[in-house]
């Protein structure tokens, strides 16, 4: 019996090894979507309670091998409502009134910032895209599913995450030539801030 169809019969075992296997990847695609260590976390319990309730919709057939595009096609899902949620959070937070006695943590951050920038950067190009767009090169790109893996994740036709995909290379490099440019003051010019649009190009060829 293959592992997908043990899944399906909710063979405990079957969960462990998939969770064993599987779920630093569920991670790393959640943390893409996100930006979010925390949430990329929250996300990946989420994923894992999602895919024991719809084991049932899991196909069997011997050809689709490895379960790792249907958990991302979950894990997917899962991050766009953690994404909302966090959000809604955000938007509760910021009506709250602020502390007048909050620390100042200037120092304790001053050695990680310019790691700070680049991920930032490399997270707000990603963010510039459609979120399809974004989902397919986290699982493209980032997971390195390929188009047959990704559409199934995304329960989309083979052509639509060709066409996606394109679309957002092409929009990434755009943004890269323009990060690129010089800045209007004299003698001073963007560094190299293009982490996500290598990312992008790196694999996706």
């Amino acid at each position: 019996m293959n592992l997908r169809q043990r899944i399906r019969d909710g063979d405990p075992a079957a969960f462990r090894e998939i969770f064993d296997e599987h779920a630093r990847a569920v991670y790393n695609h959640a943390w893409r979507l996100t930006g979010d260590w925390s949430a990329a976390e929250d996300a990946v319990s989420l994923t894992f309670l999602e895919a024991w309730r719809l084991r049932a919709r899991i196909e069997v057939a011997e050809e689709r091998g490895s379960p790792r595009p249907w958990l991302l096609g979950i894990a997917t899902n899962v991050a766009r409502n953690v994404r909302r949620a966090a959000r809604r959070y955000d938007h509760a937070v910021s009506r709250m009134p602020r502390s007048e006695d909050e620390p100042d943590h200037a120092d304790a951050v001053a050695g990680r910032l310019d790691d700070r920038e680049r991920l930032a950067a490399a997270m707000a190009a990603l963010a510039s895209l459609r979120r399809n767009e974004r989902e397919v090169i986290a699982l493209c790109v980032g997971a390195g599913l390929d188009y047959a893996q990704a559409a199934e994740a995304l329960g989309v036709p083979v052509g639509t995450v060709r066409s996606r995909l394109s679309r957002a290379r092409k929009k990434l490099a755009k943004k890269a030539e323009r990060e690129r440019e010089p800045l209007p003051a004299a003698g001073q010019v963007r560094g190299d801030r293009v982490p996500a649009v290598r990312f992008a190009q790196e694999k996706a060829r």
